[in-house]
This record gives C-alpha cells, structure tokens and sequence, in this order.
C-alpha cells in the first residue's frame, strides 16, 4: 500500500452528505488504509461500525467551522462523540479571542475539550491560519501545546483559504517535536500532499486521498 494513504484523514464534512455518501467514504478508507475518515459528529457512531476491525481511526469535528460556540458546548460535543466512539477530535479554536489576543481564553477553550478527549484519543487543534496574522498563528500554536493538544491544524476548508506550506513549516517549527501539525484544506494532488509532508506535516486533511493515492 502506498505509504503515502498513512498520512490521509479521508474527509467528507459538507452538510448534505448522506449516510450512504459515509458508508462509500469508509469503504474507500479501508480499502486504500487511510489514517481515518473524517466526518461530522451525526455519524461518527455509523462510521465506527463500518470500520470495525479495519485499523482505519474515525475523526470528527467539535465547534466547526467557525469556533464561536461557547466552550461548554464545545466540550459536551467532544465528550458525546468520544461516547460514539470517536478516535479523534478535530476542534476549532475560539478565533474571535486570538484576534483579540486573549490567549487565555483560547487556552482555556481548548483544556475544556481536552478534558473531554482522553483514554488515548487525539485532540487536533484547527487554527484557521488564513484569518491570523504570523504572530498570532504561532503564539496560538504555542497556547495549543500548552493545553495538551496532539495536533495543531492548519485550517477548516470551509474559510477564506486553506494549507500553505509556509504555514505549515511556521506550525512544525513551534510546535516540534511535542506536538505534530495536521494540513487541511485545499490538497487536491500528490504534489501538494508531499509539499506539506515536506514542511513537517505528520496528517493531511482532504476530500482528495483515494486521487492522491493513486497518482
């Protein structure tokens, strides 16, 4: 298998996926062994019965996309889909406040998930690196591996842009080596997967892996 489909959050979060859109995504995830599927927080519990006994992780998202919601919210979503049986949580951070420059707060957002995400599981930490500025980006960084964060990610895929490779070197080189960096967000081919693996990305996040894989 190509060692390429190790890296590959298999992706599929638009709101009007359907049940049956999920079931292809996990067959496809097993097939090419994909790190894990991707999926909003309603069928987490579906993918994890579609998955059993494949190695592939389920991942979902808590306060996506935009990272408004209050915190208690955030952390009753991450504690019910660790109750689905989530592998992974990929949450979105409090963005308002880092615009802001309340680090504090945002730490606080993020430990109240992490309270939520524990026995194993993996906390990834999306920034939104296209709304901050280089500063906030790696003070924010600096705030995630603080709160315990396994994972900072680049981006939702659902704002005003995505991974950049620049972005994601920045990310490695705050964060290395406690925490790892998850790209995501518009990597459509295998060049710009090796690209961000290049950069120091230890996860990609894409709609694209089964194109990726096979190139």
């Amino acid at each position: 298998m190509d060692r390429i489909s190790a890296f590959v959050d298999h992706t599929l979060l638009k709101p009007q996926a359907t049940g049956q859109d999920i079931k292809k995504l996990c067959e496809e995830a097993a097939k090419y062994q994909f790190a894990s599927v991707c999926v909003n927080p309603k069928f987490v519990r579906f993918a994890n019965e579609q998955l059993k006994d494949t190695g592939v992780k389920v991942c979902t998202v808590v306060g996506f996309p935009l990272g408004s919601g209050k915190t208690e919210i955030k952390a009753m979503e991450a504690k019910l889909a660790a109750e689905d049986g989530a592998d992974e949580i990929d949450m979105v951070i409090d963005i308002g406040a880092a615009k802001e420059h309340d680090f504090q707060k945002v730490k606080e957002d993020i430990a109240a998930v992490r309270e939520q995400v524990r026995e194993g599981r993996v906390l990834k930490v999306i920034i939104e690196t296209c709304l901050l500025t280089d500063e906030e980006k790696v003070k924010v960084c600096q705030v995630c591996k603080e709160a315990g964060a396994d994972f900072v990610k680049t981006s939702t895929g659902f704002s005003a842009g995505g991974a950049t490779a620049q972005d994601v070197k920045l990310m490695f080189e705050t964060v290395q080596p406690e925490v790892k960096v998850k790209a995501s967000g518009g990597i459509r081919t295998r060049e710009d997967a090796e690209l961000m693996i290049k950069n120091g990305a230890s996860r990609l996040g894409t709609s694209a892996g089964i194109v990726i894989a096979a190139e």
